[in-house]
């Protein structure tokens, strides 16, 4: 046994490691729950308006440019409410609008394998604040789920927090059926830019829709970023800034027409 184990290569004794702590974490979810430490500080006033937004409202839409903290803020406030035990679950809800050769129907896989790569912008933002393996074993154990917008008809989803990205790409119809899913137990954020609209019909996207003709019912809580909020990187403002201009003085439009 002992050549046995001298005999094991470095990758086969992480392997082992892996499984040992797999195993003991299996044991007691809440002893998994509490080694994972979530810290938050928010960095400007508006992401103080939105964590308020949701701890106070059962739905919450989030609106405005990239790299201000959006999806990182809202998915951290879900690992907070586990961890508190007030949801038993985070529920990953994606549009999943792409481009009409790269729909899922043609990715390899099964529905969970297919959606991979569409959760990334969760699942990359979760392992910055807990941590790879500890992203990998909230899915194991049940604490994350995702799907798409489609399978959300006629599902009730209870003692959830549910999170939706990309609600630029959402239907109007769409949006009723996944505002229909919220229940005494659940809460709701929605996020998007509705300035990265890649829905067939931009009239028919669902995030300006419901701002301005929800914003006055109750338990309902509206954020907006605008590009002074970005934090990621300076630059995206700069490059904001540049297509807002061009899409202002028509270059934009006016290059779209040759092709």
């Amino acid at each position: 046994m002992s050549n046995k184990r001298r005999n094991l290569t470095r990758d086969d004794n992480e392997d082992v490691i892996t499984y040992q702590h797999q195993r003991n974490l299996l044991k007691s979810s809440e002893t998994f729950l509490s080694s994972i430490k979530v810290d938050l500080k928010c960095k400007n006033e508006r992401q103080k308006d939105l964590i308020n937004s949701i701890k106070n409202n059962a739905v919450t839409f989030c609106e405005g440019s990239p790299g201000t903290g959006k999806t990182f803020l809202s998915l951290l406030e879900g690992i907070k409410f586990l961890k508190s035990g007030e949801y038993k679950k985070i529920v990953l809800v994606k549009s999943v609008t792409t481009l009409e050769e790269e729909s899922l129907g043609y990715l390899k896989g099964d529905l969970d394998t297919k959606l991979i790569p569409i959760m990334y912008s969760f699942t990359g933002n979760l392992d910055k604040i807990v941590g790879k393996f500890n992203t990998e074993q909230l899915k194991v154990q049940g604490y994350i789920e995702w799907m798409p917008i489609a399978y959300l008809r006629g599902v009730n989803i209870d003692n959830s927090y549910i999170v939706i990205d990309e609600a630029q790409n959402i239907s109007i119809d769409g949006i009723r059926t996944i505002l229909s899913r919220v229940s005494e137990s659940s809460k709701i954020v929605i996020l998007g830019d509705s300035k990265q609209k890649d829905i067939k019909n931009k009239n028919d996207s669902s995030l300006e829709f419901i701002i301005k003709y929800f914003k006055e019912i109750p338990n309902i809580g509206i954020v907006r970023f605008e590009k002074e909020h970005i934090i990621r990187n300076p630059m995206i403002k700069d490059f904001e800034d540049r297509f807002d201009k061009l899409n202002e003085d028509g270059t934009i439009d006016s290059l779209k027409k040759r092709y």
